[in-house]
């Protein structure tokens, strides 16, 4: 079984975007291959970036980023919910992403898209950027959600349909194969 961190990016008070993850969650637990964790960034509450050697150097002086290398270290593979802002990626990812350098290295990430009518692709898109500089493998499949909050019902739950559903699906299918693939690399770094 395979550690498969889900990252939730959005930070921002009152987020709908929440809803999105607990239903990618519910449908990520379900799957016999990974181990699944939640690191909700809100409740991680990183600063802005605040060491004074590169990360790849790995010598952290700061306790937030000794626990945070530790979460992201023991992972084999990632998926990324994530909103847009402005056609890029929310600040909080890349922050996050920047804290370290080594700790993500041949691991493969998911995304998970929302957003308007986009559904978050150019979000998507941008943070690809950021994730193969860190050695990280950005899957081509993806699940993207256009007007996603037409899906959340009185309760504020997100409300999967078919599409989204079978994206989820794929996304975990070769999320594995990409995780199984990579394990040579990740053992020997």
């Amino acid at each position: 079984m395979y550690n498969l961190k889900i990252i939730i990016a959005s930070t921002r008070p009152g987020r709908k975007g929440i809803s999105v993850a607990n239903w990618f969650i519910d449908i990520a637990k379900k799957d016999s291959n990974f181990q699944v964790e939640v690191l909700d960034l809100q409740k991680i509450n990183l600063p802005f970036l605040d060491e004074p050697k590169h990360p790849r150097l790995q010598e952290y002086t700061k306790e937030h980023t000794i626990e945070w290398s530790k979460k992201i270290d023991s992972a084999d593979a990632f998926v990324f919910v994530i909103p847009e802002y402005n056609y890029s990626m929310p600040p909080t990812l890349a922050n996050a992403i920047d804290f370290l350098y080594k700790e993500w290295n041949y691991k493969p990430v998911g995304l998970v898209s929302y957003g308007g009518i986009s559904g978050g692709l150019r979000s998507a898109q941008m943070s690809k950027l950021q994730i193969t500089t860190v050695k990280m493998m950005p899957l081509t499949e993806g699940v993207s959600l256009p007007f996603f909050e037409k899906h959340i019902d009185e309760n504020g739950k997100f409300i999967g349909y078919d599409a989204a559903n079978k994206s989820a699906e794929i996304l975990l299918q070769e999320l594995l194969k990409w995780t199984e693939a990579l394990k040579p690399m990740r053992d020997k770094k």
